[in-house]
């Protein structure tokens, strides 16, 4: 039974002498899961594909938490890039803690909102040309794909966190999207489809993990509408974030406005550091969901 020291916020979400990885880390959601990893103490590598952006971020945000956020150029779109990734973080770390899939793409395909027959339907989601059909392929390639490969090949360092660490479960915690679980398809087949398996892939792999006698824990945080790149549809500012006005959730969201780091924060903080929670999703959405239907 813990004494009530162990319970202070403090200790609960301590992660001073942790190693993570975040993928996609220097803007949006995945700036904001390693501003309050590095917060909290662990020592954070943000990892994308563009250098300067990376850079930035670390110069703008590491301040509050110096020399804890290390960046790293990687393209984790091929099991080569990912690879690369993964022997460049083997030659500074014994072992990874956590594991934060957070790359991920948007898509613009089928959007069937004044389809009123079945021919309109065919035009709208078949005859529109065949950079949809690729699309699909690219949107699973980096959203489902590059998830699973990027986990698998992190796995010996991550079973090394367990390893070094008693008591401590190592944690890959899995950026999904709302748009994975509602019925609507927003205009977005591929995207909200390829958010869907990897919901499901996040279940499988914490149930094949667990299977094999490792203790590293697998879960997902599905966001809902919070700044970013993708959302905003621009590129992020001078200090990489991007903004979207509250006006715009008015009547969408039961929170009427959008996620904010904040928000992001407590979800990703709790499943770093809760050892009981595995196979399982937070979703953070301010009722997106209960206003969308599921």
């Amino acid at each position: 039974m813990a004494p009530t020291e162990d319970l202070k916020r403090s200790h609960l979400f301590d992660l001073k002498g942790r190693v993570a990885v975040v993928t996609g880390g220097g803007s949006g959601i995945g700036l904001m899961a390693a501003q309050a990893l590095a917060a909290n103490g662990a020592k954070v590598y943000i990892c994308g594909r563009t250098q300067e952006k990376l850079q930035n971020a670390r110069e703008t945000h590491e301040y509050q938490a110096p020399g804890q956020m290390i960046p790293i150029t990687a393209d984790i779109s091929s099991k080569a890039g990912i690879a690369a990734l993964v022997e460049e973080i083997e030659r500074r770390e014994d072992c990874v803690c956590l594991l934060v899939n957070n790359a991920g793409v948007s898509s613009t395909s089928g959007d069937v909102s004044e389809a009123r027959s079945a021919t309109e339907m065919r035009k709208a989601l078949f005859d529109s040309g065949d950079s949809q059909f690729d699309e699909w392929e690219s949107v699973y390639r980096t959203n489902v794909t590059s998830m699973f490969f990027t986990t698998a090949a992190f796995l010996p360092l991550l079973q090394g966190s367990t390893d070094r660490h008693p008591g401590w479960s190592a944690g890959v915690i899995n950026i999904t999207s709302i748009s994975g679980l509602i019925k609507s398809a927003q205009h977005h087949f591929a995207y909200n489809a390829s958010k869907a398996a990897a919901e499901h892939l996040t279940r499988m792999m914490a149930a094949e993990i667990a299977e094999a006698g490792l203790r590293i824990r697998v879960n997902s945080i599905a966001p809902g509408v919070f700044p970013s790149e993708m959302t905003t549809k621009e590129e992020s500012d001078d200090r990489q974030k991007s903004f979207l006005p509250k006006d715009k959730m008015e009547g969408q969201i039961p929170a009427q406005r959008p996620g904010r780091d904040e928000d992001m924060a407590h979800a990703v903080l709790f499943a770093a550091a809760n050892q009981y929670f595995n196979g399982q999703r937070v979703v953070v959405d301010g009722g997106y969901t209960l206003s969308a239907g599921m």
